[in-house]
């Protein structure tokens, strides 16, 4: 039992409390950002979901003798656009591929550049002072809960 952050999460030698804050808060940031990425993945499954049901609505409508009604659906709802020029899966494409990708590529360099390709040192360090050292349910480590992981 070392009770102490693993290798891969202690700070690197000379680096700055600034510089761990600020990869801390774009950290961050990415997080937001893949929350974000979630609600539009979530967004996409939904436009696919009303799509197939309203295609059935669609049908039901025209099957009840409103053909009026069923022939606008067809043709201004239907297979429409919920944004000039994109359905649903062109949107995640296009975060995915652009900002997303841009904003996790210049991360990852961050993390590279400053603190040694150490992930989330900012955060470790926050547990390091929250935790309350040889406390159940504060070890520093999995391994130290139990030595099995």
């Amino acid at each position: 039992m070392t009770d102490q952050p693993a290798p891969e999460h202690r700070r690197p030698e000379g680096v700055s409390d600034a510089t761990v804050e600020a990869l801390g808060k774009l950290s961050a940031a990415v997080d937001h950002m893949e929350d974000a990425r979630g609600h539009l993945y979530a967004f996409h499954r939904l436009c696919g979901s009303a799509e197939t049901t309203m295609e059935e609505a669609t049908r039901m409508i025209r099957d009840a003798g409103h053909d009026d009604i069923a022939d606008a659906l067809d043709r201004d709802v239907l297979g429409r656009n919920p944004l000039p020029g994109m359905w649903s899966f062109q949107m995640v494409e296009s975060y995915d591929d652009g900002y997303y990708a841009d904003a996790k590529a210049i991360q990852q360099r961050a993390i590279d550049q400053l603190v040694e390709g150490r992930r989330h040192v900012f955060e470790a360090e926050m547990k390091e002072l929250r935790r309350t050292r040889g406390r159940e349910g504060h070890e520093a480590t999995p391994a130290d809960a139990d030595g099995e992981i």
